[in-house]
């Protein structure tokens, strides 16, 4: 079948036209069509080109884009089915033991709001946040395998950091409201974890440096740690940041978080971040993963009764250990609360609220929400 609306006043093709199989040659050439890339496309690609731009969603997504964003979709799906208990029956008794709480805006006397400015929607647009309370770090190695399963979802779900970041933050150590920002690479300025205030612009040429030197004296090809992710700066104007009431950095995605709200063995409440330049709903199934971990290592601990023990931040880098509970344990007597946070617009407008009634049902097998 063939469709001809040349030399109308279209100014839009509606993405229906992707759902016609039949639909074999189109000609919407003479129309004066917003998405100018579009209207590039009509006169001079193929239909099948065109229906694929249209199913895409149109503006900034092209067939390759569509790919991509199915592979995550895909690759997300394996990591939660990969995180599931074998079998129904493991599912649902881990269903029992792992409790969550949703504490709703209404019901907080004094809810954590996150202002996002315009300028984040060319550099980071995306930024889901919630306070997490009643994590017990305190015994045993807790903080290290806290510290390790972060790292690993960022190797996994977050794709090496391209799809998504994480910034867990001591609570007690914030004061709101808060502001997610952009600034310039020379007026950023922040205490990265472990080292002395120093500019954003500083600090990338100081991580690259020292990149550059633990390359050749390892003789590898690749960096390791943090620094493998500096290439995803490349090319920005502007850095993402979260900004406290005092004006201070708290974080910078998808490199660091900053040493005043660095989590330690005695942080009970966490404040807990993920931003991404992909999509909002990336931001909520790592949220979703990160929160059902938490619960997951508040359990072990709980089951296991470890004693206090040394602990630091260098654990980072070593194995979470075994997380699967012994036979004869009992549940967590206490659901860990989630705190419902709002991101606004300058105006006070709603973006974003998580969780909201639609988030954390990606772990509905592995978790149960007290709403």
């Amino acid at each position: 079948q063939s469709l001809d609306v040349a030399n109308n006043q279209l100014r839009e093709l509606p993405a229906a036209l992707a759902d016609c199989p039949r639909l074999k040659e189109a000609n919407f050439r003479g129309n004066q069509l917003k998405d100018k890339r579009l209207e590039k496309m009509v006169n001079g690609c193929q239909t099948k080109a065109i229906l694929e731009y249209l199913r895409a969603g149109g503006r900034g997504k092209g067939k390759a884009e569509s790919a991509r964003e199915e592979a995550r979709k895909k690759k997300r799906e394996k990591q939660q089915k990969k995180d599931g208990r074998d079998g129904e029956q493991d599912e649902l008794e881990e269903a029992s033991k792992l409790l969550v709480k949703v504490l709703h805006v209404s019901e907080n006397p004094a809810p954590l709001v996150v202002k996002a400015s315009p300028g984040v929607k060319d550099v980071r647009p995306f930024i889901v946040c919630c306070v997490l309370k009643g994590v017990n770090l305190k015994a045993g190695n807790a903080l290290k395998r806290f510290l390790s399963v972060q790292t690993k979802l960022h190797e996994d779900i977050c794709e090496k950091r391209t799809a998504a970041t994480i910034a867990t933050h001591d609570l007690q150590l914030i004061k709101g409201p808060l502001v997610y920002d952009v600034q310039p690479p020379d007026e950023l300025k922040i205490m990265p974890l472990g080292r002395k205030e120093i500019k954003a612009k500083d600090l990338l040429h100081q991580l690259q440096s020292e990149a550059e030197e633990q390359r050749k004296q390892k003789k590898r090809q690749n960096v390791s740690g943090l620094h493998k992710y500096l290439q995803l700066l490349d090319g920005k104007d502007n850095y993402p940041c979260l900004v406290d009431a005092e004006g201070i950095v708290i974080s910078f995605p998808p490199i660091t978080n900053s040493e005043k709200t660095k989590i330690s063995r005695d942080t009970r409440n966490l404040f807990l971040e993920v931003t991404s330049d992909t999509s909002l709903q990336i931001c909520k199934d790592v949220m979703d993963m990160l929160i059902l971990k938490i619960a997951e290592l508040n359990r072990f601990t709980l089951e296991n009764k470890e004693d206090s023990g040394s602990d630091n931040e260098s654990d980072a880098l070593c194995g979470p250990g075994n997380l699967n509970p012994s036979q004869n344990v009992q549940p967590m007597n206490f659901p860990l609360v989630v705190e419902q946070v709002r991101v606004v617009d300058t105006d006070g407008n709603l973006k974003v609220l998580y969780p909201s009634k639609m988030d954390l049902t990606t772990v509905s097998s592995l978790l149960t929400v007290i709403r």
